[in-house]
């Protein structure tokens, strides 16, 4: 049993603290923000993560989870203190280390006895060492910085993490070596490595994962464009070069775009830190641009169709970047949101579990309706966002006499063109062809 602090509770750090309690350590999760401090302890998840509740529940009961926003209460004890602090983006796209280096700084005041103080947040390449800079300013006592990035999918953050293809630890220092390898040992009993190497490598590691990610999803999105040019179906491609072992199945589905709060901010930042060493990665900006492009693709199709929008009142599905999670942030459903208000249509919309978050950022600018179908009455047409299990098998005839008439514009390809044909669509996807009434 090892003595955890984790600063930060968002996605990563709740998921962290969480599973490190699960597997019977003493963790202490600490927030600046009061009511969600007070939320937490009253046994409340602020995030919708699947699974996520079940662990939390459990280890708040058995007093391995406690919520503080005391940070010397946190770290009095604590052996290990994880940073899973936000670095947003800033205005040139350089990942903002502000928090990181507040908290470090604040860190050197306070600790009285040897630490290990890991940088679980998304950082460029040498904040290691500006974290180890800021922390020496002010520490009398011997501490060690480690870089331990996740790879945690929202939506299977808690299986991810308990059960992780590798674990990348960057770390110089043998004593915090031994330390991350006991932490870590038992969720890779199955034999999935702990790689262990620098802390540039570790902090590249993660960016160059998520960038390759965006790469292989932005890839697909251009064949399916050019699918439609010239005829071909992108679900033939997707699976032809999908068998071939060295592509791989995964990340080939074409869309409207990635988003969340991973994909695009790291990619940024991974182009920012280029320019500042006067590199040019020249993929990482064409990722960049063609998924800004692909995010309103699907209005494209829909403008196509009527002409001008003004008056229409359109109908989305999804809000979430993805689906199993309630997480809105560059999610491609705002994007056309904003796109279809400037136009001067209405937008009725329909999600699971993002509502709320949403409802935040237009108020009353939108319409919010109580269930999938409801969305569709009297709506000019319906536009699908995120690929929610829910809507893969819906009822198509309660669909058509809710319509205006039965239009479908799917930025997921949901449903299979034949079975669209049968049930009288219209049905324009991404790559593949148009299904005509």
């Amino acid at each position: 049993m090892k003595k955890i602090a984790v600063v930060g509770t968002g996605y990563v750090g709740l998921v962290t603290g969480t599973c490190f309690a699960e597997t019977g350590n003493d963790v202490v999760c600490v927030d600046i923000d009061v009511a969600k401090v007070n939320r937490m302890r009253n046994g409340e998840v602020p995030i919708y993560e699947p699974h996520l509740d079940v662990f939390f529940e459990r280890n708040i009961r058995e007093k391995r989870l406690r919520f503080t926003t005391d940070l010397d209460e946190a770290i009095q004890d604590a052996e290990i203190i994880f940073l899973a602090l936000p670095t947003p983006p800033g205005e040139d796209g350089a990942a903002d280390l502000r928090y990181v280096l507040g908290v470090a700084e604040e860190l050197g005041k306070k600790i009285k006895s040897y630490k290990v103080i890991v940088d679980k947040s998304t950082v460029p390449v040498g904040t290691a060492e500006k974290v180890r800079i800021a922390v020496a300013k002010n520490a009398t006592v011997e501490f060690d910085i480690v870089s331990n990035p996740e790879f945690l999918r929202e939506g299977f953050a808690v299986e991810d993490f308990m059960k992780p293809d590798r674990v990348v630890i960057g770390v110089e220092s043998e004593k915090a070596r031994h330390i991350m390898r006991e932490l870590y040992k038992p969720f890779v009993r199955q034999g999935n490595p702990i790689i262990f190497m620098s802390e540039k490598s570790a902090e590249l590691t993660k960016y160059a994962a998520n960038s390759f990610l965006a790469t292989k999803i932005t890839f697909m999105n251009e064949i399916a464009n050019f699918c439609e040019k010239v005829g071909a179906d992108v679900d033939d491609v997707r699976i032809g070069i999908g068998s071939d072992n060295r592509i791989g199945k995964r990340f080939l589905f074409p869309g409207i775009g990635f988003g969340g709060s991973c994909f695009p901010k790291d990619v940024q930042a991974l182009l920012k830190s280029g320019k500042e060493i006067g590199y040019d990665f020249k993929i990482i900006d064409a990722v960049l641009q063609v998924n800004e492009g692909q995010k309103i693709r699907l209005i494209e199709k829909v403008e196509n169709y009527f002409g001008n929008l003004k008056g229409k009142k359109l109908a989305i599905w999804g809000l979430a970047f993805k689906p199993d999670t309630d997480d809105i942030r560059e999610a491609p459903a705002l994007y056309m949101i904003d796109t279809l208000l400037a136009k001067g249509a209405t937008v009725v919309v329909f999600d699971p579990e993002a509502m709320d978050n949403v409802k935040a950022v237009y108020g009353d600018k939108i319409e919010f309706a109580t269930g999938q179908y409801e969305t569709l009455a009297g709506a000019d047409a319906l536009l699908i966002a995120t690929e929610w299990s829910a809507f893969r098998n819906p009822d198509f005839d309660k669909m058509k006499t809710s319509l205006k008439a039965p239009l479908i514009f799917d930025g997921r390809n949901l449903f299979d063109l034949e079975e669209m044909t049968n049930k009288g669509f219209y049905y324009e996807s991404i790559g593949r062809k148009t299904i005509l009434p």
